[in-house]
This record gives C-alpha cells, sequence and structure tokens, in this order.
C-alpha cells in the first residue's frame, strides 16, 4: 500500500509525512469533526507527543487510539 505524503508547517518549521490513505482519511474525519483543519489537528498532535516520538508514529497511535475507543 502507498503511503501518502503530506507536507505542513509546524511551529515555524516545514516538514513531511508520509502516511497510509486510511489513516489520512481517519485524521481528515476528526479534523472535520472537531471543526477544525486537517493542519490544526496535526499542529496540535505534533504539540502533545513525546519528544521521541516521531510524528507519522504519533498520528497513527492517535487514530489507533480513537478508533478503538469510539
Amino acid at each position: 500500500m502507498p503511503l501518502i505524503k503530506h507536507s505542513f508547517s509546524l511551529a515555524g518549521h516545514r516538514t513531511s509525512v508520509a502516511l497510509e490513505a486510511e489513516f489520512w482519511e481517519q485524521l481528515q474525519r476528526c479534523a472535520a469533526a472537531r471543526g477544525i483543519t486537517l493542519v490544526r489537528l496535526v499542529a496540535e498532535l505534533d504539540a502533545a507527543r513525546v519528544p521521541d516520538q516521531p510524528l507519522a508514529s504519533a498520528l497513527r497511535v492517535f487514530v489507533v487510539r480513537l478508533l478503538t475507543t469510539s
């Protein structure tokens, strides 16, 4: 399954994240449900992640937790 790359400006720095389409779809749905943009959701998750945790991993863990608790 190919990865889809999105680029963001987070905390003043440009970064790119590559995830599977299904993760991007779930992140987009979550952002829409909260009434915020995907960029804003990713920025919030970036700010809350553990320092050594890669952003892609933090996003995947967020989606898994979201789907297992709803």
